[in-house]
């Protein structure tokens, strides 16, 4: 049986598709203002090829990135954890560094690491890092005092209670951080591919801005939006078989 948040969904998902197509229609809308949902799917129809390879080569741009980046945060900030002196200096540096717009930094990335998949790479984990980093901090930070020093007072090492009580006591941040970071990687990828790429659902939305192609804009953008639904519903699915007891 269907549970009843889905079902609540699915509707609401009909009946937007049912207004927007209702909407565009009967105002007879251009294409560059609203197109219709048929218009929009009959193009991704149309060119599911396309797309297909397209979306193949950004959805491995955002999970290796999105891998890098989770390597990057979570690693820091259990580094940072296991040695409190550098906290002082590599929180106030990665906050610096995060307060420039990531966008900011694609000319010197793409200069750097040219126009291929590299880029893209780099683009997204530099664009979830710091996310990822302050979520798992935080959760590796709430761990209760009086805990840790029972566990020390029993011989645990910092390793073990690394291992046995901050991590668990993280995983939910930890987690959150995960499924905000799944829709930005998505992003991330997508708007570096529009700066300057050779594949990619970016590319292919930039060319159909020049080309004034409304309707395909909007079919890369559905095709972007399902798979950035799709990373969500699966780091989602991970976390509750990981996080059992939330």
């Amino acid at each position: 049986m269907v549970p009843l948040a889905a079902q609540r969904g699915i509707l609401g998902a009909v009946l937007l598709v049912a207004l927007w197509e209702g909407v565009a229609r009967g105002f007879q809308l251009p294409a560059y203002t609203l197109p219709a949902i048929s218009q929009i799917f009959g193009s991704i129809w149309d060119m599911r090829a396309v797309l297909t390879r397209a979306a193949g080569v950004t959805v491995t741009e955002a999970l290796v990135g999105y891998a890098l980046g989770a390597l990057i945060g979570i690693g820091g900030a259990i580094w940072v954890t296991m040695a409190p002196r550098v906290r002082g200096f590599v929180l106030p540096a990665a906050t610096a560094f995060n307060s420039v717009p990531v966008i900011a930094w694609s000319p010197l990335v793409l200069l750097w690491f040219g126009m291929g998949m590299s880029s893209k790479y780099v683009m997204v984990a530099l664009a979830i890092a710091f996310t990822l980093f302050l979520s798992t901090l935080s959760g590796l930070d709430r761990v209760d005092r009086r805990s840790v020093d029972l566990m020390r007072s029993f011989g645990a090492s910092r390793l073990a209670i690394l291992w046995r009580l901050r991590l668990p006591t993280a995983l939910p941040l930890m987690f959150a951080g995960l499924r905000v970071a799944t829709a930005r990687s998505v992003l991330i990828a997508v708007v570096t591919e529009m700066l300057g790429a050779q594949a990619g659902l970016g590319l292919l939305i930039y060319q159909a801005v020049v080309q004034v192609d409304f309707v395909q804009v909007w079919a890369a953008v559905f095709v972007a939006s399902a798979a950035s639904l799709l990373f969500f519903g699966i780091v989602s699915f991970i976390e509750r078989r990981t996080v059992f007891w939330k």
